[in-house]
């Protein structure tokens, strides 16, 4: 099927000014092709003095890289990632050799290194360095004027990467050093690359800053750029054969980045690869398993139990801060954290692994106090929501990261990396990158590479929200068994009362920072003590005070309970969507609550529909009821209907 492209005329307005731009770039260039002696070309750039200048040139500029490499990454990284006051004028200071005159640059120089500069008879008086019109002055200058484009590509390479990456690295037991090198810096390499190329570049072509401060001495300063300058008044057509070769390696450079050091990505990167039965995931290439070999499943028999170090670990928090509670939890302890967006769920858990200013959680873990330790030292290891599994790593290397941050050696590491691939179901997986993998694959093996890195914490933040239903339940499986030989205490983010009900031996519930619940699962199934998380679990959650024989309700209204709470407490009445009867005529008989309504809204849940039912008398209620039910009272949106519910289904919880 063939795709057709809508082509949109540009207007002659812009276009005619675009092409003149196109051709006042162009006709220089087509100025030195036109010029060009071609037969003379090999002679002129064979002559002795611009081979000795083409040598000075490659010698010059490849030191000016070295340097800007040298003190250029580390600022790109300080810009990109360090807050700091007087972070825009440090800004300010590398871009200013983009926009100052060259001379103005070498000026610049001689007035700061030379022999009457500030630091010049220092440099000359203590180490015998001189730097004007000397090859290393020529060095200073391209690195003055060629240093920006690096610190600008790769600080825009850095700031587009999700710092979720790195602190993952932190969580996992990588020292900041180490995570710079095995996960910054390979994931901006692109970045890197680009920056360096044009660097190099620029200080191939510098001219002015090079002239004003190094000065025009054949073999020692005479670059390809000064020696086009002297070729032009003695011999402007060799002139224009060095000026070809030059803009030649300019125009290869540019061809080569294609864009990068703009921003714009070179190629589309792989998508994810679709989910597939592991049957199937075996029998495709680069997996290092051939068809119809087995696969192993979540728990394969008579595979050896899963590494650990033996701890028991009990878990203390202290949280101070945006997030305001304290937490006690014995080892072997899942606990599920739920809340509305912005109740502070992800905030815990930063404080817990001590990456952010908002909270800060006094942190014991067994008999060890790790507040004061950095997140690399506190074994608190992390799963994002994404995962982030390092793009330029495999499955097992991911899975390997943690213990070879930890100093085990590569062949152990690798080892027990392949064994919780192996418990997890993915071991077959193990040579591919995290590109190649389905999302119910990757985040396999994110809970495999935070388990493998043997933590005393583990935080796992909505792991299984990006995946499908067969996929989650699939995956919840695998998690729940793990976390029950679990020697520390697990914190799962949640929106999923599944996973909280399934997975969790306690449900903290969070509102603004602070616990508004903490109890086990049935205990917060039955009376949960806020709208939101009883809304969660599928229940209708309507608010009041309490009354002698039931609730007076917020939104206006009196609701009839068997059990009644002392009167004038707040207090939250919990009704199960099962509990509500639908009628097309006023109910006759015993119920206590009776209101009339429409139907707002009718969706399936399973094999069941929810019927959405709003009342001027009463809050939004919702219904759950057969499809033959809905047939039989003719449901559809607007629908008028009367809703009834017994006093005896009706649950107060008292605020």
């Amino acid at each position: 099927m063939s795709r057709h492209r809508t082509r949109t005329r540009p207007p002659v307005t812009l276009a005619l000014p675009a092409l003149l731009a196109v051709a006042f770039l162009l006709l220089p260039l087509i100025g030195i092709l036109a010029r060009t002696e071609w037969g003379e070309v090999a002679a002129h750039l064979t002559s002795p003095g611009v081979v000795q200048a083409l040598r000075l040139s490659l010698f010059v500029s490849l030191w000016a890289l070295g340097l800007s490499l040298l003190l250029g990454v580390p600022l790109a990284w300080l810009l990109a990632r360090v807050p700091f006051k007087g972070k825009a004028f440090v800004r300010s200071l590398v871009l200013l050799p983009m926009v100052l005159p060259p001379t103005v640059g070498g000026v610049a120089l001689l007035l700061g290194f030379g022999r009457r500069g500030l630091l010049g008879p220092w440099l000359e008086g203590t180490f015998g360095i001189t730097l004007p019109f000397h090859t290393s002055g020529a060095v200073v200058a391209a690195t003055f004027v060629a240093m920006p484009f690096l610190v600008i590509s790769l600080e825009g390479a850095l700031g587009g990467l999700k710092q979720s990456y790195e602190e993952t690295a932190a969580s996992l037991g990588a020292s900041p050093v180490r995570v710079f090198f095995t996960v910054t810096l390979p994931m901006v390499a692109p970045g890197l690359i680009a920056g360096a190329a044009l660097t190099w570049a620029r200080a191939l072509g510098e001219f002015g800053a090079t002239i004003t401060f190094a000065g025009n001495l054949p073999g020692t300063t005479q670059t390809l750029p000064l020696q086009v300058y002297l070729l032009l008044q003695d011999e402007p057509e060799a002139a224009t054969s060095v000026s070809l070769l030059l803009l030649v390696i300019a125009m290869a450079v540019l061809i080569a980045l294609r864009g990068r050091w703009t921003g714009s990505p070179a190629a589309a990167r792989p998508a994810a690869a679709p989910e597939m039965p592991d049957e199937a995931a075996a029998a495709a290439p680069g997996t290092g398993r051939t068809p119809g070999a087995p696969v192993p499943a979540d728990l394969p028999d008579g595979l050896p139990d899963a590494p650990d170090d033996g701890g028991h670990w009990p878990l203390h928090a202290a949280v101070t801060g945006f997030n305001e509670l304290t937490l006690d939890a014995e080892p072997g302890t899942t606990i599920a954290v739920v809340g509305e967006n912005g109740a502070g769920k992800t905030t815990l858990l930063r404080a817990l692994l001590g990456l952010t200013p908002r909270a800060h959680a006094e942190l014991r873990l067994g008999d060890t106090d790790v507040t004061e330790l950095p997140p690399h030292k506190r074994q608190v290891a992390w799963v994002p929501q994404d995962g982030a599994l390092f793009p330029h790593l495999s499955a097992l290397a991911n899975t390997a990261y943690g213990l070879r941050a930890r100093r085990v050696p590569r062949a152990e590491a690798r080892r027990e990396a392949q064994l919780w691939l192996d418990r997890l179901g993915v071991g077959h997986l193990a040579a591919r990158k995290p590109a190649q993998l389905s999302g119910g694959q990757a985040q396999r093996v994110s809970l495999a590479r935070a388990l493998a890195a043997r933590p005393r914490l583990l935080l796992l933040d909505e792991p299984l929200a990006a995946l499908d239903q067969t996929t989650r339940a699939r995956v919840r499986h695998t998690l729940r068994t793990h976390l029950a030989g679990f020697g520390g205490v697990c914190l799962i983010v949640t929106h999923d009362p599944v996973e909280a009900v399934s997975l969790a031996d306690r449900v903290l519930v969070l509102a603004d920072g602070r616990t508004l619940q903490d109890a086990p699962p049935a205990e917060v199934t039955r009376h949960p003590r806020s709208p939101w998380v009883a809304r969660m679990l599928g229940r209708n959650a309507w608010s009041g005070t309490a009354s002698a024989d039931g609730l007076v309700l917020t939104a206006g209204g009196r609701l009839v309970a068997a059990e009644a709470l002392p009167e004038g407490s707040r207090a939250l009445a919990i009704i199960g969507p099962e509990a509500v009867s639908v009628h097309r005529d006023r109910p006759a008989g015993s119920p206590r609550n009776v209101w009339e309504g429409s139907v707002r809204e009718i969706t399936a849940v399973g094999s069941r529909l929810r019927v959405l039912v709003g009342s001027a008398e009463a809050p939004d209620l919702v219904a759950e009821i057969t499809p033959e039910a809905a047939a039989e009272l003719g449901l559809v949106d607007g629908s008028k209907v009367w809703t009834s519910v017994k006093a005896t289904e009706v649950t107060l919880v008292e605020l």
